[in-house]
């Protein structure tokens, strides 16, 4: 874990929320939510220090490693995610069903220096403003692009994107150093404008990720695993990505930790539990590579390395090949707990926590008439 005497690395900025995951009309899990809280999963687990701007309201339910900024005024931004049986081309309809207060500039730290900065709202409190501090703040600012597309519907919370260009963030691309998107949302930005501009990572699940820069794009590979939920996943591959830059990888290894990272987030429901023989597997990987490579990195104006090492393979059949142990051992575990339990009669507690934050969603006009 990371020690409070350490200065931190990482500044992350977005709220933490209330997630409520409904299949078919039933509730069927409650989680602590916003992409920070997916981040802070990966960067704790990794011991790399960093500092959490996170607003919530008095309702807030949850224990977290780092405390947040608590509004009496507010409650808790609340997320209810629909799935459906059904095959659709969506994987959920997300509604954002109340909000917190925005994260302004006077909520950042006042004089700190941070050599990665990371904008991951998802509920709409980012403001142009603050995000222009975090690149006074941050050597490196990395943005994940639903922090500044997202928009949602005034009757009944459904979140829509709309074009980058349309937003007042647009005209501070050339300030960032990184923007992520998932395929879906690529669609709302101009992908050969953007690359002149910053660097470009496109995360589309099962198919790993593309980055793309001013001169060149590459395709990393994925990590093949059974979906059970895709909450958080793109925020967990962020905080893969960062992880390894901290750690002195090359953009190529770092993206293929962030799509490490992923694949273990949507193979859990909810906030991810990342196993501690695997995270310490991934720490010695990640050291095995920084004192192969210390010094011999070729970087561009912002610091990053797009050449993909001549190993970069072996490092992802290092990281398959731990993640397969782990899921072995885990099972056999899992196997071995389960017949404890039924030994003692003691039943599998549900999903559900018992202080439950579900709320009816609000109704449209059509449900209303």
């Amino acid at each position: 874990m990371v020690t409070e005497n350490q200065e931190p690395t990482c500044l992350i900025v977005g709220n933490y929320c209330h997630d409520v995951l409904i299949k078919d009309d039933d509730v069927i899990a409650e989680s602590l939510g916003g992409a920070a809280s997916f981040i802070s999963q990966v960067l704790d687990g990794l011991a790399i220090p960093s500092r959490y701007v996170c607003k919530v309201g008095s309702d807030f339910s949850y224990s977290v490693n780092h405390e947040p900024i608590v509004i009496p005024s507010s409650k808790t931004t609340l997320f209810h995610a629909h799935f459906s049986s059904e095959i659709k081309r969506q994987d959920r309809i997300l509604k954002r069903v109340r909000a917190c207060d925005p994260i302004s500039p006077s909520d950042l730290p006042l004089n700190s220096k941070f050599s990665f900065g990371l904008a991951v709202g998802v509920g709409g409190e980012i403001l142009p403003e603050t995000l222009e501090k975090m690149v006074r703040l941050c050597r490196l600012v990395f943005v994940d692009i639903q922090a500044l597309i997202r928009v949602f519907d005034p009757i009944d919370g459904t979140v829509n994107l709309i074009d980058l260009k349309e937003t007042e963030f647009f005209r501070l691309l050339p300030k960032i150093g990184v923007l992520k998107a998932s395929a879906e949302e690529a669609i709302f930005i101009d992908i050969e404008e953007v690359r002149k501009w910053c660097c470009l990572v496109v995360t589309n699940g099962k198919d790993g990720c593309t980055v793309y820069w001013k001169d060149g794009e590459l395709q990393i590979a994925p990590f093949p695993t059974v979906q059970v939920d895709p909450t958080g996943a793109g925020d967990s591959f962020l905080g893969g990505l960062v992880a390894g830059l901290v750690h002195g990888l090359s953009i190529p290894d770092a993206a293929l930790l962030g799509n490490f990272f992923g694949s273990l987030t949507v193979g859990q429901i909810g906030l991810p539990k990342f196993d501690l023989r695997l995270l310490q597997r991934v720490k010695d990987e990640m050291e095995k590579r920084r004192q192969q490579y210390l010094g011999s990195l070729d970087v561009n104006d912002d610091g990053l390395d797009f050449v993909k090492p001549l190993d970069h393979e072996m490092f992802q059949t290092a990281l398959a090949a731990a993640k397969l142990i782990i899921s072995a051992n885990a099972a056999r575990d899992s196997e071995q707990l389960k017949h404890h339990h039924h030994c003692n009669g003691q039943h599998q507690q549900k999903l559900l926590v018992n202080n439950s934050v579900y709320e009816e969603p609000i109704k449209s006009a059509e449900s209303r008439s």
